[in-house]
């Protein structure tokens, strides 16, 4: 069975949301990361301590998100902004869409993306 996705109903944005300065995981990141609150390991609750990098490689925008800990994970944007897939690995990706937030579950890791509701699609294309 496929992956739950938010499907055509978002385009994801990159929004700066609430950072802690003074995150280890700013070093780590290139500059213009932008914070995403995250969830790393089972149980742990979210807090605003993840950075995510944009990057196209091979025609293909690339998310690297960044975790405190040192670790990260990459996703591929599907196109027309329809959700994220994982970039490398196996492990399914988990996607959930509630207003302007995509939260996006993989192997015991939560992400909350900011997301744009879809206004249509063009049908000329």
């Amino acid at each position: 069975m496929r992956p739950s996705r938010a499907g055509a109903a978002a385009v994801l944005t990159l929004a700066a949301a609430c950072s802690s300065a003074d995150a280890p995981v700013q070093a780590q990141a290139d500059e213009g990361a932008q914070p995403i609150e995250c969830a790393i390991g089972p149980g742990a609750g979210f807090g605003p301590d993840c950075l995510v990098e944009r990057a196209e490689i091979d025609g293909t925008i690339v998310l690297t998100v960044r975790h405190a800990d040192g670790g990260f994970r990459r996703f591929a944007q599907l196109p027309e902004g329809r959700g994220l897939v994982a970039y490398d690995g196996a492990d399914p990706v988990e996607q959930t869409l509630a207003g302007e937030v995509l939260e996006v579950a993989i192997a015991g890791e939560r992400y909350r993306f900011a997301a744009r509701p879809s206004q249509g699609t063009d049908a000329g294309e």
